[in-house]
């Protein structure tokens, strides 16, 4: 029996929220070895860089990646999908005390010989609605 691919565009996707402490930020610094002190070091983040002063440490960007390729495999794996590409921007930083959470919507699907091929617009935002990364993704559906 053929398996039927009824994913249609305009689909909303939602993550779970995730809400950083200085212990998670202090983990991520250990496992991806980035101890940039923009993560963990408050004296140094009191300092101006720039223009901008962040008023204290600030999460990984990546973070926001990660959030987001979970919220990606979660959808697609039970469906028999694999997560295939992800483009994302920083657009604000995430503090400690935060909740941040991805969305995505699906805007485009293609049909090939071999695979259907899902391109999701995806975003986090944080508690106060305020948007702090987006992009796209690729989730591939084979036949």
């Amino acid at each position: 029996m053929e398996k039927t691919f009824d994913i249609e565009e305009g689909l909303r996707i939602e993550g779970p929220s995730f809400s950083p402490t200085r212990e998670t930020i202090w983990a991520f610094c250990e496992a991806s070895l980035d101890y940039n002190p923009l993560h963990w070091d408050d004296e140094y983040m009191k300092s101006d860089f720039g223009k901008t002063n962040f008023g204290g440490i600030i999460m990984h960007g990546m973070s926001n990646f990660s959030l987001i390729t979970r919220m990606m495999t979660d959808w697609a794996l039970p469906l028999g999908g694999t997560h295939r590409r992800l483009e994302t921007r920083w657009r604000s930083p995430v503090k400690p005390g935060d909740t941040i959470t991805p969305t995505g919507i699906v805007k485009k699907i293609k049909k090939t010989e071999k695979a259907n091929w899902v391109v999701v617009s995806v975003q986090v935002k944080n508690q106060q609605d305020s948007l702090v990364a987006e992009g796209e993704a690729m989730v591939e559906f084979p036949h």
